[in-house]
């Protein structure tokens, strides 16, 4: 149960930025949806986004250090941390390693070697224990209660006999604190859940569906040929905009983009409260999450038709993906996008599901031109929901920009790259192996445009020469530079006899 309950705790990342965030610096005066990135003064533009972000090393020297929060008690919701100090987007808060981490389904065995080792009180670096960390083992319900004996069950035929024994409630206790409190930990880049950790000090920060902060999980650098140059695996919490001294620090446990009942009824059911915050008090954003289109508007009963259809096709969709039937998985998309264009706007989540997979899957069977236009319509809508510092987004964006590389549609790429890159220098930071991997092809993108432009600019002033060049370079072979012919009759070719 741990091991299924924490990989679907998705990683933490969310919102709100200042007025100075990286992520509008490079946004596209035709406005928020747009795919383009202007040119002129793109350098500047970057060379200004990385001096708002704080220096290499940063993060690293807050390990362990928690004096930018302290623990208070947050009206409604119990335990919380708040700020210190002012922060403003990209800052690192704090940075935490694990109290215990491992593959998946060891890690209660890992908890209790160390409380074994250590005892239960705080160790060096936590505001809070282990055993001071909710558990909400009393709002499992019947089948929650019944795959929690087998756990532990399991547990303790593998647990040594020569070891301390802990009572069945202790063990519990430890169950339903990787439940509730679990973080997944992915590869280096990200991309794939590999483990998963408990971090007291983050278990600490309470949940908003708009946040003023973030959680990275940040694999550290081992590369280095002195160790004293490593930095160590750590979860980072990030502010993605202004944060006031005395504000209370919130992440998201879920993403954002759903109507707020369906992401109240998720958190009910998976981390036991009942959403209060304002996005879903105010059911904020809830008329573009479900917007259809104006002209004509269609009738409810159409929309309600479309969403249950749209719910079908999802369906079969997971069951082709999970078959190996991507074709079958490209077909059905096309198919369901065909029927929503007349009814849903371009921020309807269904619609944005379905042009997620068909982008995702093309982009994987290589078929870039059709995947383009489909990522760059995600894009748009996804602009309009989500935060200019989501990390989600950023991720999104990441993508659509690759796949429009590799579709040849260069500047939109390039531009949609530049975005991407904005958002994940407040979201993941500049020494995150994303954002480096980003760096190095943005930087790559605008050395091969600057190319491109100069032998536009070339062809245009000289076209003879420009073939010349060219046919040197191909051939590898130096080039011959010979008179350009002219379009002008020579004059005095002749001379007359006097």
């Amino acid at each position: 149960m741990a091991a299924r309950r924490a990989t679907a705790l998705a990683r933490r990342a969310q919102r709100p930025g200042s007025p100075l965030s990286p992520a509008l610096l490079l946004t596209s005066p035709t406005g928020p949806g747009s795919s383009r990135c202007d040119s002129n003064g793109l350098l500047a533009r970057l060379v200004l986004i990385l001096s708002l972000c704080p220096p290499f090393g940063d993060s690293e020297m807050t390990i362990g250090r928690m004096e930018n929060v302290e623990v208070f008690t947050a009206e409604g919701k119990g335990r919380g941390l708040k700020a210190t100090k002012e922060f403003w987007a990209a800052d690192v808060i704090f940075a935490e390693r694990a109290y215990s981490a491992v593959v998946f389904d060891r890690l209660a065995a890992r908890i209790m070697w160390r409380v074994e080792r250590e005892g239960t009180g705080l160790t060096e670096g936590c505001l809070v224990s282990v055993d001071d960390l909710q558990n909400h083992v009393e709002h499992f319900g019947e089948e929650e209660q019944k795959e929690l004996r087998v756990d532990m069950d399991t547990f303790l035929q593998y647990w040594p006999p020569q070891s301390q024994q802990f009572s069945m409630q202790y063990i519990s206790h430890i169950f339903g604190v990787i439940n509730c409190n679990g973080f997944t930990l992915s590869d280096q880049r990200g991309l794939q859940a590999v483990g998963v950790g408990i971090f007291p000090n983050l278990g600490l920060v309470n949940h908003d569906c708009w946040p003023n902060c973030t959680v990275i999980f940040n694999n550290g650098n081992h590369e280095a040929v002195k160790s004293m140059f490593h930095t160590q695996m750590r979860i980072e919490l990030r502010a993605l905009g202004k944060i006031s001294e005395g504000e209370e620090l919130t992440v998201s446990y879920i993403d954002f983009l759903n109507v707020s009942e369906e992401r109240k009824r998720q958190l009910k059911k998976q981390y036991y409260f009942d959403c209060t915050c304002e996005h879903c008090q105010k059911k904020l954003k809830d008329d573009l999450f479900l917007g259809v289109k104006d002209n004509p508007k269609p009738s409810q009963e159409v929309v309600k038709e479309m969403i249950q259809f749209s719910k079908d096709t999802l369906e079969k969709i997971d069951k082709a993906r999970s078959e190996g039937l991507y074709h079958e998985v490209v077909k059905l998309c096309r198919e369901c996008l065909q029927k929503q264009e007349p009814v849903f706007a371009d921020t309807n989540i269904y619609m944005l599901r379905i042009l997620s997979i068909v982008s995702e899957v093309l982009s994987y069977l290589q078929a870039f031109e059709e995947a383009s236009d489909y990522a760059r319509r995600m894009v748009d809508g996804y602009m309009k929901l989500y935060h200019p510092n989501n990390a989600q987004l950023g991720m999104a964006v990441m993508r659509a920009g690759l796949t429009n590389w590799h579709a040849g549609n260069i500047e939109v790429g390039h531009g949609m790259i530049c975005k991407a890159y904005a958002i994940l220098l407040v979201t993941h930071g500049p020494s995150h192996p994303i954002t480096k991997d980003l760096e190095a092809s943005s930087i790559l993108e605008l050395a091969m445009r600057v190319q491109t432009e100069m032998e536009l600019r070339m062809f245009r002033q000289n076209e003879f020469m420009y073939y010349k060049m060219r046919e040197a370079a191909l051939s590898n072979q130096p080039m011959q530079v010979m008179a350009e012919p002219s379009n002008e009759p020579a004059s005095a070719l002749f001379h007359k006899k006097q």
